[in-house]
């Protein structure tokens, strides 16, 4: 065997399911292969908080920071047009200053000991919104749980980024409930079942040339610059932030049509100051105009990337659309932290931060 053979034998063996389990300690993989089960799971746990519809003239705002505020994002994304008022994600110590009594708070925070959105809460008590909380546990299930707020209880024992598909189904379900959209239980489903078909395809178990390990090949060696638009905007986010939680290494995100208008100039110089590759997330029913400016954008900054690649999602609602893409970037980045031979369940930097804030 050459040993160029040898090399490429070595890399398809290092996607295999024993040898992401041998960085994986805390067994990552397995959640995200679970996703199916997430999904149909959070429905049930939605019911089980025996909520009231409430209807809210102002819309819905789901308070939480990383891997719990994204179900916000993506839950807007999925609905689309057929969102029938504001849905607004805050990543913040306080709420939208536009919220009023007549607004629903979504406070999603898996330990329940999120301070910043502890303090959206309180904020959301002070003002007299209606409130439901979607958590594990901790303080926040302590406070809701006092003052008679629903308490959406999830499973413990998740990296909170693996609970993406209970944080999406919680804040669709409340979306439903306060107005801000139609209920697309049937729809979340039978997205399930389709997630299941990708997981064949896309996993540990599928051919060495799928999709998924040939983007973390790739990927690997460079700095990744992932772009969406449309409903694939927070679809981009999440991959950035997958690949930062997970493989361990700086990614980067931004939108289209915006990014012609500044991004697209940056990547004149990438080549002297290092190794980027490029990401663009497709859907099948973007604006005809957005396709055509990343057709013309991904040939423009061809030249100065490592690796480009285009990716569409894939299914017919929003909600399978969305969730294929999530899916697509949880694989990508525990591959791609497999490849660079880290483990993708901890986040000592970020526990280190919090428990330093904590002294202060």
């Amino acid at each position: 065997m050459s040993e160029g053979a040898a090399s490429a034998a070595s890399t398809a063996e290092a996607l295999s399911r024993e040898a992401i389990a041998r960085v994986d300690s805390s067994d990552q993989l397995g959640d995200v292969l679970a996703l199916p089960e997430h999904l149909r799971d959070a429905l049930w746990r939605v019911e089980s908080a025996i909520m009231q519809d409430f209807d809210t003239s102002a819309g819905l705002v789901v308070a939480g920071m990383g891997g719990s505020a994204i179900g916000g994002a993506l839950a807007r994304a999925a609905l689309s047009d057929h969102a029938t008022r504001p849905i607004f994600v805050t990543r913040a110590y306080g709420l939208p200053p536009w919220t009023t009594p007549d607004t629903m708070v979504l406070c999603a925070s898996y330990s329940g000991d999120t301070e910043e959105t502890l303090a959206c809460y309180e904020s959301a008590g002070a003002l007299g919104a209606r409130r439901t909380v979607v958590t594990t546990g901790g303080r926040l299930a302590e406070m809701a749980r006092a003052d008679g707020v629903p308490v959406i209880p999830l499973p413990g024992g998740f990296q909170p980024r693996a609970a993406v598909a209970y944080m999406t189904v919680a804040a669709l379900e409340v979306a439903a409930l306060c107005g801000a959209g139609p209920r697309l239980t049937s729809e979340i489903d039978v997205a399930a079942s389709h997630i299941e078909q990708l997981v064949a395809e896309w996993g540990p178990d599928a051919p060495e040339g799928s999709l998924a390990k040939e983007v973390a090949r790739g990927l690997l060696g460079t700095t990744p610059v992932i772009a969406g638009a449309g409903l694939t905007t927070p679809i981009a986010y999440r991959w950035k932030t997958q690949i930062n939680e997970n493989a361990k290494q700086p990614a980067f995100w931004h939108e289209l049509p915006e990014l012609d208008h500044n991004e697209i100039a940056g990547w004149e110089g990438a080549q002297d100051v290092g190794r980027f590759a490029a990401v663009f997330l497709d859907d099948s029913d973007a604006h005809p105009r957005v396709k055509e400016r990343m057709d013309l954008t991904e040939q423009t900054i061809a030249a100065n990337a490592v690796a480009s690649f285009r990716l569409e999602t894939r299914g017919e609602t929003t909600i399978e659309r969305v969730i294929s893409l999530v899916l697509l970037s949880d694989l990508v980045s525990i591959y791609l932290a497999t490849l660079r031979g880290v483990d993708p369940g901890p986040v000592k930097v970020i526990d280190d931060l919090k428990a330093a804030l904590e002294q202060r």
